[in-house]
């Protein structure tokens, strides 16, 4: 058996560990269960595939991000280690084959996702392989306490049972101890090593900036930054318009959201990966698996749900180790729309079993069957049916979701797309000889713009609402317009696909589940209040109130955030040391004033200045008569 040390050199090139690898692989090594708590970016894969790599055998993962599934088989695979992952849409008999490959055809290291263990023949092929090590990225996922439970991690102990001697290792960078302890639990660990790394990261310094003109401090923020960024906004609309709104300012961005075509996302991606748009402007679908290492700045426009979620996203700035920055940026305006969107619209049990009622009651779904049904849904028109109040509707069907009581697919969202393909002229034309044509057609050009020069994503539940035509009515019109060739159509006619997995009992099937779903509202505002806190505590260091949340107590001020550069009134020393490195490096470049060392800075004006002071005193810098500073 090869050393962890030559393994490591071997496949990653690296003739040392980080703080806590070689500790935790040894425990892994020994047979032994292992907890490892690690900050984003701390190399938490190395501590499951160098000691999978140690032993014979392969290792399975169960990871729910699939990009970061995709990019670990990957980056294995360049390395020469033979890995597959399960991905979804494959079919059977593919499936199969990956199976009996990762059965007879000595790999190691197998990848799949929490719900693909659900199916039966994974769980028999995995049965009759030589596993070594079973681990579990994202392990906070298990607890009903962790920021992106998902109810399929509560069947990983089926591994357990499958392979009770193989040592099992729980990886996460996000868990209170509460989380921790629920996650032991449910994972069945037994008498496990826990090793937690401090979650301090001393190159990024958290900020706080409550603004009433929000878009000019963000452009101050962003303004000849050299490196990327990421702005974080809560919906797909802000998304675009932000980042139109950047572009106007000469900061260039493009923007990243869920509804956008597989396609659209890479190209996005791509654009920013380049530095093309250096900026992207996202909702929470941007980030799970992208570990890209010179982004400067991470900001957030509007308030995170959770502590949880936002350091998690802060976590992705500065990976490099070079100095970065954290932005919150909010007004007293978010602190309602925070609340209203995460407390007051997260359902209780009353609006769990009226969702429940009214779901069977759309489907026709008889008292005692279902279970297992599958069924296309348009959400957009459940809600219209039932005159619900969307968010809590969608709130409710999440409940149900992660309780287990149905499925929701995560094709959500998805639109038709309508684009004109002949002149304005011709249209018009066609709708003077039908009339529902007209009222139809002439509601989607008031609503989207543009849709001669190319295809628009159309919303049939907003066209209904505005034409007053049913859904059906509006679908069999479009079909006739393609049909003429006056249009291009793809269809989309449900959002979703919801599948029943339990048979209908009405409120015998939710009462078991009374008690939690009351702790998720509870905990749900519990973590609200704690962002609320968070941003309006102006006395306690951002970075020790973060890491307090999470359990460590023994922390020291960083010096470098908000609160403490405000309450200092002076920089710390490690922060002038790095200002007065950076601000070396732009005079080299030539003479420059200090406004032009700002613009170019992520610090603060009054600290570059002080620091300017500072070097004129060492005479390590010079003043010319233009107000200019030269290097000695």
């Amino acid at each position: 058996m090869k050393s962890p040390a030559n393994i490591l050199e071997t496949y990653w090139g690296f003739n040392s560990f980080r703080p806590l690898q070689e500790e935790i692989i040894n425990s892994v090594l020994q047979g032994k269960d292992t907890v490892a708590l690690l900050p984003t970016s701390g190399g938490k894969s190395v501590c499951f595939q160098v000691p999978a790599l140690a032993t014979e055998g392969i290792c399975i993962v169960i990871s729910p991000l699939v990009a970061l599934m995709a990019d670990q088989v990957r980056n294995l695979k360049s390395k020469g280690i033979k890995a597959l992952q399960l991905s979804g849409g494959i079919s059977f008999q593919d499936l199969q084959t990956v199976l009996d490959n990762a059965r007879f055809g000595n790999y190691k290291f197998l990848y799949l996702s929490p719900e693909r263990l659900q199916q039966e023949v994974v769980q028999n092929a995995i049965k009759l392989m030589p596993v070594n090590l079973i681990a579990i990225d994202e392990a906070h996922c298990i607890s009903q306490w962790g920021n992106d439970f998902r109810p399929a991690y509560k069947n990983i102990s089926l591994l357990r049972e499958m392979h009770p001697l193989v040592p099992m290792i729980a990886l996460t960078a996000t868990a209170t101890d509460e989380v921790l302890t629920d996650t032991i639990q449910e994972l069945k660990l037994e008498l496990p090593d826990i090793h937690r790394a401090s979650f301090a990261r001393d190159n990024l310094s958290y900020h706080v900036l409550k603004e009433e003109d929000k878009l000019y401090r963000l452009e101050q923020l962003l303004k000849n930054l050299s490196g990327k960024a990421i702005v974080y906004v809560r919906s797909r609309k802000m998304c675009v318009e932000i980042s139109n709104q950047l572009n106007t300012l000469g900061i260039a961005s493009t923007f990243y959201h869920g509804g956008l075509s597989p396609e659209e996302k890479a190209a996005k991606m791509q654009a920013w990966q380049q530095g093309t748009a250096p900026t992207i402007v996202a909702t929470n679908a941007f980030g799970m698996g992208i570990d890209q290492p010179d982004v400067r700045v991470v900001a957030h426009m509007q308030l995170p749900d959770s502590l949880e979620a936002y350091f998690q996203e802060a976590g992705r700035a500065g990976r490099d180790s070079e100095i970065a920055k954290a932005v919150i940026i909010w007004s007293d305006h978010d602190k309602q729309v925070v609340q209203s969107q995460f407390v007051d619209s997260y359902p209780t049990v009353k609006d769990v079993k009226f969702a429940y009622k009214k779901l069977n009651s759309y489907f026709q779904i008889p008292y005692g069957e279902g279970a297992f049904s599958t069924h296309p849904f348009s959400f957009g028109d459940f809600c219209h049916t039932y005159e619900l109040n969307s968010l809590l509707a969608f709130n409710s069907i999440q409940v149900l979701d992660r309780l287990g009581v149905l499925q929701l697919s995560k094709t959500f969202g998805r639109k038709s797309t309508v684009h004109f393909k002949t002149t304005s002229e011709v249209v018009l034309a066609y709708f003077k000889n039908d009339m529902r044509a007209s009222v139809i057609g002439k509601t989607i050009l008031r609503l989207y713009g543009g849709i001669f020069e190319t295809a628009a994503t159309v919303n049939l539940q907003l066209v209904a609402t505005k034409s007053g035509q049913s859904i059906p009515t509006i679908i069999d019109v479009l079909k006739q317009m393609e049909r003429d060739e006056l249009i291009e159509l793809q269809l989309q006619t449900t959002d979703a696909v919801l599948t029943f997995m339990v048979p209908r009992e009405d409120e015998r099937t939710i009462n078991p589940l009374a008690k939690e779903i009351s702790l998720q509202k509870q905990k749900k505002s519990a973590q609200v209040e704690a962002v609320l806190h968070y941003i309006t505590n102006e006395t306690d260091c951002r970075s020790k109130q973060l890491l307090q949340y999470f359990g460590e107590e023994n922390t020291t001020a960083c010096g470098m955030c908000s609160v403490c550069t405000k309450s200092k009134g002076t920089i710390s020393a490690k922060e002038k040391k790095v200002i007065s490195e950076k601000i070396k490096i732009q005079l080299e470049e030539g003479p420059q004033t200090s406004r032009e060392l700002s613009e170019k800075l992520i610090f603060a004006e009054t600290d570059i200045v002080s620091v300017l002071r500072l070097l004129l005193d060492q005479g390590s810098i010079q003043l010319d008569i233009r107000n200019r500073f030269h290097l000695k």
